[in-house]
């Protein structure tokens, strides 16, 4: 099965003055699709490099990235900005959101980009945040939401498009703990529709979620593994 992601001894290299700084040394991952995986890592240890990386912001110094067996490296900045757009949804922990648009119209704005009528931006926009049960605040401007319900626009913002991945970068970091487990259950139904999810966390808690678990530690893969204690229970309940 062809994977969704493949990096091959990926390196980014920064100049921060005289001074240079080696972010990511030749890193390899291979991920499959329909993979739930969190990366994790101290500040500094490569883990937001990467994240950038895998959403096609920003570009490996050296190495190769393939993304549905497609070379980044070969694209133009227009052909990423589609990838962008089409493939990878976002989900960030400061939400992202503009303040003078309602949540219908923070999440209709990818299709906006992607050439769909405003009629269907619309339709589109309200279906998915439907979804995240958020159909109840439609004509809500991002002031007028809690935190945890502002996230679910971003995520739904995420889904608009339909894409293969979803990125979250510190999903839950402005939640408290009773919002952050719902975040986190909305993410578990994302994956068991059949998307690829990864996850940018520094708390294990938030990571326990995910089905494998990548520590990086200056800029190289400190383990890889599969979260047994997940996987084993969702095998128990025939899930996987």
């Amino acid at each position: 099965m062809q994977p969704v992601i493949d990096i091959q001894n990926i390196s980014k290299t920064y100049l921060m003055g005289d001074q240079v700084v080696n972010a990511l040394r030749g890193v390899s991952i291979t991920i499959q699709k329909n993979e739930y995986v969190a990366l994790m890592g101290p500040s500094g240890s490569g883990k937001s490099t990467l994240m950038n990386m895998l959403g096609c912001l920003d570009t490996p110094s050296a190495g190769v990235y393939m993304l549905n067996n497609q070379s980044v490296g070969a694209m133009i900045d227009a052909e990423l900005a589609e990838i962008r757009n089409k493939e990878i949804g976002f989900v960030f922990q400061t939400f992202n959101l503009i303040p003078r648009l309602t949540a219908l119209d923070n999440v209709a704005l990818p299709l906006v980009y992607a050439g769909f009528s405003k009629s269907k931006r619309q339709a589109q926009a309200q279906k998915v945040l439907e979804s995240v049960g958020l159909g109840d605040r439609l004509d809500h401007r991002p002031n007028e939401l809690s935190g945890g319900q502002r996230q679910r626009v971003a995520v739904a913002r995420a889904l608009v498009n339909s894409p293969s991945i979803i990125l979250a970068d510190e999903p839950t970091g402005n939640l408290d703990s009773k919002t952050s487990i719902e975040i986190m259950g909305l993410f578990e139904e994302i994956h068991r529709q059949g998307n690829t999810v990864i996850l940018v966390t520094h708390e294990p808690d938030i990571a326990q979620h995910a089905h494998r678990i990548i520590r990086l530690k200056d800029g190289l893969i400190e383990s890889d593994r599969q979260n047994t204690e997940i996987v084993s229970a969702l095998s128990t309940l025939g899930k996987i």
